[in-house]
């Protein structure tokens, strides 16, 4: 379950409830392409948006349409209170896994966040990842503190955020923190740009966001590297330049995969919960000429 790719689909809005119909039809996209894991409530599935009760109906509707497909629930939240009620929405829709980052208003220290993970993962019946994600919780995990998270009891998986864009230093990176956690606990690289040069240094898996959307495309890299042909797993990915640079330019993929997933009829206008923003003019019709440009699937 936590290796290979791990597509992570939008939970999309319709006049500011969950499009239900947009969403299923996302999920079960991603089910035809053989994705080898679905992530619901992840950061593209804006999670911290959502009320528990539209968190435990996704939870409910990813599972229910991902047929054989294990599916990832994201259960992060402020509170210790609050993530432990998810969990327990997650366990009851029938996860496979949940997926937690230390959401946090007041800054986090390593003992707060090591208690988190610690609390949580005794109450759980099904294995976490830990979603190491400082762009949106603006905690840094050191790789020691990943270390002694990944002994406590159900840790399976982490995701890292991205690594250095030189292979030998992506080696480096992945093989410093693969000494200090177990062997069963994988690595899964995010940062779609570079999960190529990552999963050639070594992570077992791609935590997707462009998975979420155009999973053929990631499979096609994803399965690249898998078989060892690293060059035309980079190959691929760099294919993908003129995405990531909107990527960039937007403060990140959000924005660019919402306005994509509208252009192709995939999500109502305006998909995402407010005061986020799709893409507008100028900005959205670069992204419909890329998107024809590079005949994403």
């Amino acid at each position: 379950m936590f290796s290979g790719l791990s597509a992570f689909p939008l939970t999309p809005m319709k006049s500011g409830v969950i499009d239900e119909s947009a969403f299923i039809g996302l999920v079960e996209r991603l089910v035809d392409a053989g994705v080898d894991s679905i992530g619901a409530l992840g950061s593209t599935g804006n999670y911290a948006y959502l009320t528990r009760e539209e968190r435990a109906r996704i939870a409910q509707l990813a599972v229910n349409h991902a047929g054989d497909v294990p599916v990832i629930i994201g259960i992060s939240a402020l509170s210790t209170r609050e993530v432990l009620a998810l969990a327990e929405d997650a366990q009851a829709a029938g996860a496979s896994a949940v997926l937690l980052a230390p959401m946090s208003y007041q800054k986090l220290s390593e003992d707060e966040v090591f208690g988190l993970y610690e609390t949580v993962t005794r109450k759980l019946s099904v294995p976490l990842c830990v979603y190491d994600n400082p762009g949106t919780t603006h905690f840094v995990f050191s790789d020691e503190l990943h270390g002694r998270i990944a002994q406590l009891p159900n840790v399976g998986s982490i995701k890292i955020p991205g690594v250095p864009a030189a292979p030998d230093a992506a080696r480096v990176r992945v093989e410093r923190l693969r000494a200090l956690i177990p062997p069963h606990v994988t690595i899964g690289v995010s940062g779609d740009p570079l999960a190529a040069t990552g999963m050639n240094a070594g992570c077992e898996a791609w935590y997707s966001v462009i998975g979420g959307l155009f999973p053929q495309t990631a499979l096609a890299i994803t399965r690249a590297s898998q078989a060892g042909d690293t060059q035309e797993a980079l190959r691929l990915s760099e294919k993908l330049t003129p995405l990531w640079a909107l990527f960039s330019q937007h403060g990140g993929s959000l924005r660019v995969v919402a306005t994509a997933a509208e252009l192709m009829g995939l999500a109502a206008s305006r998909c995402l919960p407010l005061p986020l923003k799709n893409l507008e003019r100028e900005d959205r019709e670069k992204l419909a000429r890329l998107l024809n440009e590079l005949s994403l699937t």
